[in-house]
């Protein structure tokens, strides 16, 4: 977190992160021409770094848009996920690079100014065979521009974390036109080399596979009221593992309950939303850390008594009224206001021994 906004700090991991991002770039750059020129001879050095551009960015796109579902599956990738921000930024480099070098060599030398020639060069909408790929493409690089143009924290703060979120969910319909974009470009190229539609095929298969796989475990069954209008009976105490959290869906909104040590060195539960105010991230896959509720996206922090960010930190999320009852955790399904005070749930000494509170 930071108290304002400031240049890039180019702490150790984000240049190892980064310094990554380019050795893998350049090698790949560097094998694919390399291969290129052994293969097809006949190909110029323009249209194989053409191609280059556009394979690696459309390989880091596929990496951007797996770190997410692999994160919601393996902790492990977790830092991948830090500074995704990066390879999002580096992506659409790539796809400019890419763009710029194709419209300069097939629409710089006309009459008609290059972007407008791409735009108005080929007419043939209603034909498959024909199709004007290349303005699918700039379309695409369009909206990745957007996507790069506003990831710094301070189109975040701006625009509010649900219309960002929002705008920056336009990565899929850039991610659909790139694969249309490339698949037509395929079909109207002399070769027509059917290893790439397998590969594409692959890639999408591979990229909505983990979205599908990550969804279904993200899934929560909604737990049962004991009466209605009563608190929900949502698990034993001793079902939350301590300083971390079960999430349940309490009147269709997401409930992270925490089980955490404090400072008194008695356990407490606390029901705070799962929504983190930083990018939508889920406080309930994160850990209590020195007495504060940690997102495990970007290390947005919330106290689990009253849902406030510690000063100078302005953030605050909605709580929700717990208490324990024979090691039965109850929670009210309404939410308090952000940033209320709810008193935590009191526990035994011994973990899972819950005493009325």
């Amino acid at each position: 977190m930071s108290a304002e906004y400031q240049a890039v700090l180019w702490n150790r991991n984000k240049k190892l992160y980064d310094l990554t991002i380019a050795a893998g770039v350049v090698l790949f750059l560097g094998l694919f021409v390399g291969i290129g020129v052994a293969t097809r001879p006949q190909a110029t050095i323009e249209t194989l770094l053409i191609r280059g551009f556009g394979a690696s960015g459309l390989l880091l796109l596929h990496v951007v848009l797996a770190i997410g579902p692999l994160c919601r599956l393996e902790p492990r990738f977790l830092p991948l996920l830090y500074n995704r921000r990066h390879l999002g930024v580096c992506t659409f480099l790539l796809a400019l690079a890419h763009g710029g070098f194709s419209i300069a060599q097939f629409h710089g030398l006309g009459v008609l100014n290059p972007l407008v020639s791409v735009l108005a060069s080929n007419g043939n909408y209603d034909s498959l065979s024909q199709f004007p790929f290349q303005a699918l493409g700039l379309l695409a690089l369009v909206i990745l521009f957007l996507l790069a143009a506003t990831s710094h924290d301070f189109w975040l703060a701006n625009l509010t974390a649900p219309v960002w979120k929002a705008l920056h969910m336009l990565v899929y319909v850039a991610y659909g036109l790139i694969l249309v974009h490339v698949a037509l470009g395929s079909l109207q190229a002399p070769e027509r080399p059917s290893a790439l539609a397998v590969l594409l095929g692959l890639g999408f298969a591979g990229i909505a596979s983990l979205h599908l796989v990550a969804g279904r475990r993200e899934r929560v069954p909604a737990p049962t009221a004991e009466a209605e209008g009563s608190a929900v009976d949502v698990c034993a105490a001793s079902d939350i593992p301590l300083d971390r959290a079960r999430i349940f869906l309490l009147s269709g909104e997401r409930v992270a309950v925490f089980r955490y040590r404090s400072e008194d060195g008695g356990e407490r539960i606390a029901a705070v939303s799962n929504v983190c105010q930083h990018q939508n991230g889920p406080l309930g896959e994160g850990r209590v850390v020195d007495g504060c509720i940690t997102c495990p996206w970007h290390g947005y922090q919330y106290r689990p008594e009253d849902g406030c960010s510690p000063a100078p930190f302005t953030e605050t999320i909605p709580t929700f009224n717990v208490r324990v009852e024979r090691d039965r955790v109850l929670v009210d399904p309404q939410p308090n206001p952000p940033g209320t005070h709810a008193e935590p749930a009191r526990l035994g000494t011994e973990a899972g021994t819950g005493e009325p509170s």
